[in-house]
């Protein structure tokens, strides 16, 4: 099982070494301003146009750096944990026998002078935005109809077919019996693919075509948690997360700002039975983000955990695809629909099911499936996560 794992790994990595190298091409945000910019409807206001396609085309990328650049990863807590017995004489014991979370953190620590590393996969096909499907060519960017109508006898729609393939490299280290450090670098594919057709009285015309493949290191997560209380698998740590921009903005591929996040974690456990919870806010960056999540494990005959989470975030200036209906500025009676973007506050929610397996020693793997409950942003259907991490001490 663990050779699986780790060719599902392997086969990102090549995935995403294969790719075009960005610099070669266009950027994402150019080929998202060719295919968004109106060719064919005469609206009579081209500046308008303009504006309302760069606003969308900002919102577009907005969303999907939020996707990328703030996107859950693997927590900073690993599945073996321990800590320093003084009643046994300065024994090494542990300290729970559940695995924990895969998402949300907990509050215990790896143990001074031990460390683990693991890679995760996960791919993305992103089909609706703010509920609205992205992909099947019914997005209406520009359209012209007569007053008192509904339907336009000019459209001008839009298909956006994006993939994102991600592995993402990961090492924690304990420090101190109660304090861990950590890093996660995410390796990113994004590619995209796009046409824009107009419809004039039920013929359609293609406008324009275009697509961009681009690859590289997202943004670098580094964390430091503190284990400020525990007794048996029980306690309470508070922890800080750093984004650097070590991602490419033009590719959408990292958010070109640092983000600073406080967090604190909690977690209780009940023999078999564990549950925790994570609250951080986020400055700077793409935008102010409160995160609240929470997750319940049971653990199976010392070897499986099964785990249900819940991941939630509330984006102070996520932003919003919207259409505007305004009057033509010269024909009477005509009106032009345009598709644009705006600054609000979004809540975005996800639920997470996952198995994590004890395969073997010190090795342990993790398949899970994440599915959004809420229609806010760039969703896509249920996305499959595998990960696998090794333990070792010193």
């Amino acid at each position: 099982m663990t050779h699986h794992v780790w060719a599902t790994v392997m086969s990102g990595l090549i995935l995403l070494s294969s790719a075009t190298p960005a610099a070669a091409q266009r950027s994402v945000t150019d080929v998202l301003s060719f295919l968004l910019t109106n060719r064919s409807i005469a609206t009579g206001d081209p500046a308008q146009d303009e504006a309302a396609a760069a606003a969308t085309r900002d919102t577009i990328s907005r969303l999907l750096l939020l996707e990328l650049a703030t996107l859950p990863t693997i927590s900073s807590s690993t599945g073996f944990v321990y800590r320093m017995d003084r009643d046994l004489g300065g024994t090494v014991v542990r300290s729970s026998e559940s695995f924990g979370p895969v998402f949300v953190d907990r509050s215990l620590t790896i143990g001074a002078m031990r460390a683990t590393v693991g890679a995760a996969y996960h791919e993305n096909r992103f089909n609706k935005v703010d509920g609205r499907s992205l992909s099947d060519g019914s997005l209406v960017a520009t359209a012209a109809r007569l007053t008192g109508q509904t339907a336009p006898f000019d459209v001008e729609t839009v298909a956006l077919r994006l993939r994102t393939r991600t592995v993402t490299l990961s090492a924690t280290v304990g420090v101190t019996d109660r304090l861990d450090v950590s890093a996660a670098l995410p390796l990113v594919r994004l590619t995209m693919s796009g046409q824009r057709v107009d419809t004039l009285r039920g013929t359609p015309f293609v406008q324009a075509t275009a697509s961009v493949d681009a690859s590289g290191i997202g943004d670098l997560l580094v964390r430091a948690k503190y284990n400020a209380f525990r007794r048996g698998g029980t306690g309470l740590a508070v922890g800080v997360e750093t984004r650097l921009p070590t991602g490419a903005e033009e590719n959408l591929l990292g958010a070109g700002e640092v983000s600073v996040k406080p967090r604190l974690i909690g977690s209780a456990e009940y023999g078999p039975l564990s549950a925790y919870a994570e609250l951080g806010y986020a400055i700077s960056g793409l935008t102010d983000e409160l995160d609240y999540s929470g997750a319940v494990a049971v653990t199976a005959a010392g070897r499986v955990s099964f785990i249900a989470e819940m991941l939630g975030r509330r984006l102070a200036s996520g932003g919003r695809v919207i259409q505007t209906v305004a009057p033509h500025p010269r024909l009477a009676g005509v009106e032009t629909i345009r598709l644009t973007g705006v600054p609000e506050a979004t809540n975005r929610t996800l639920a997470v099911g996952s198995i994590k397996w004890n395969v073997a020693d010190t090795w342990l793997i993790s398949g899970s499936l994440l599915r959004s409950l809420t229609s806010a942003g760039l969703t896509s259907s249920t996305t499959p996560y595998v990960a696998v991490e090794y333990f070792f001490g010193w």
